[in-house]
């Protein structure tokens, strides 16, 4: 097989064809319809009843605290136990929350403060669920069909983000903001019956298996050596500290308060950042791996133009365009990162590296959530906006030309077992 080669539409055709990933995608579908849909109506109910872009910031805050502490030791579990018992335990709770919510909102009982709980224990949740999720993947494909997957992966994320925001708008309108928690609810039930019929992980050699057994101390140390992976993830890290406190938190202070728009046009323009991220999930099957630096490149300058087009956007639809290509060049950046570090890691400590991979988004947007909210509250949502776009273009340029000479498909196993730093990664 020609390592260089781009992962074709016919390959994700494939391994839809049938069996456990087939499976396993069917009900992630469904189940994160639901979650945008509540993310979007959470989003709605909060900003409703502050008009402080901090306090957004805060409750962002608060979720990420359990994912800092705990998500390194989720890696482990993953690592080490079964990860469909673990995934169907953090179903249940999720349900739980979005029930106990939703009742909250249906009595008019709501306030700030049960979504920073309820945030803090979906974050106690995901910590175990985020790795054991992305390092499940590879489980249920073959190593050639890794790329795909992922690409498959991240089209089902952002086609339900597309969609779920605009259904909630419709939802909410017809049958009020606790619906929106009731259904997301409800769609969880479908990916706990997908993962009810997904088998077992072929057990690996004797030494594998006692890898399987070491802390975290051993991934840290693969991360540490393979400068390739330590670069996608300081990119993420970037991205994450610089752009996504926008999109992924103060999008309904935006609509509200600088757009001044209604809760239907809201969900537009959630959908359109769908959009984008969506097209962008699907031209990761179109990426030769020796592009992949060129492609970088490129989606970090779209990233640094958007953002400021959406600090500059007066109407609705300037911002639904400057949003499609943002979310498209943050979807490729992000597909492309995701993918070099899993085709990269060793089976026996995927876990561990999903976990560190999680921690450059996860462990980092709630502080960079609440310092980049305080500073909007300071200086205005649009004038953040613009030197965020700014920040994001230097700090990753300034990495891609550091690690220019890299060369990504450097043999993982050079990585892995040398006590040398890996060659550097990207052309």
């Amino acid at each position: 097989m020609n390592d260089t080669a781009a992962p074709s539409p016919f390959a994700a055709w494939r391994i839809l064809r049938g069996g456990p990933f087939a499976r396993l995608m069917a009900g992630e579908t469904i189940s994160m319809l639901g979650t945008w849909m509540q993310q979007m109506a959470q989003g709605w109910v909060v900003a409703g009843l502050t008009t402080s872009a901090f306090a957004l910031g805060l409750i962002s805050f608060c979720a990420g605290l359990p994912l800092l502490a705990l998500t390194m030791h989720g890696g482990i579990v993953a690592d080490r136990y079964d990860k469909r018992r673990i995934l169907l335990a953090t179903q249940v709770v999720q349900i739980v929350l979005a029930l106990a919510i939703g009742w909250l909102v249906a009595r008019g009982q709501i306030a700030v403060w049960h979504i920073l709980v309820a945030g803090i224990l979906l974050g106690v949740s995901a910590a175990f669920e985020m790795p054991a999720s992305a390092a499940l993947t590879p489980e249920l494909v073959k190593k050639e069909e890794l790329g795909a997957a992922i690409a498959v992966d991240r089209s089902i994320f952002h086609a339900t983000r597309l969609a779920g925001p605009a259904i909630g708008g419709w939802l909410i309108v017809w049958l009020g903001t606790a619906s929106a928690f009731y259904a997301n609810a409800f769609s969880f039930v479908a990916l706990i019956a997908a993962i009810l019929t997904l088998p077992p992980r072929r057990l690996g050699t004797a030494g594998e298996e006692a890898l399987r057994q070491t802390g975290m101390k051993e991934g840290l140390a693969y991360v540490r050596r393979d400068r390739p992976t330590l670069a996608m993830l300081s990119l993420l890290a970037i991205c994450t500290t610089c752009i996504s406190p926008f999109f992924m938190i103060m999008m309904p202070l935006y609509s509200r308060h600088v757009l001044r728009i209604d809760v239907q046009s809201h969900g537009v323009l959630m959908m359109s950042s769908g959009i984008g991220a969506f097209a962008g999930s699907i031209w990761l099957l179109t990426i030769a791996s020796d592009k992949r630096a060129a492609y970088l490149r490129c989606a970090v300058a779209i990233i640094c133009v958007c953002m400021i087009g959406l600090a500059l956007a007066q109407h609705l639809w300037q911002a639904v365009v400057s949003m499609i290509v943002l979310t498209l060049g943050s979807s490729t950046l992000f597909g492309l990162a995701n993918t070099i570090v899993q085709e990269r890691a060793p089976d026996y400590i995927r876990g561990r590296v999903s976990a560190i991979a999680g921690m450059s988004f996860f462990g980092v947007l709630p502080f960079s959530g609440l310092a980049v909210s305080k500073f909007a509250d300071l200086v205005g949502l649009r004038v953040a906006m613009g030197f965020a776009g700014i920040a994001f273009g230097l700090g990753a340029t300034a990495l891609l030309l550091t690690h220019r000479q890299m060369c990504i498909r450097q043999p993982v196993a050079v990585a892995v077992e040398s006590n040398e730093p890996a060659a550097s990664a990207i052309p």
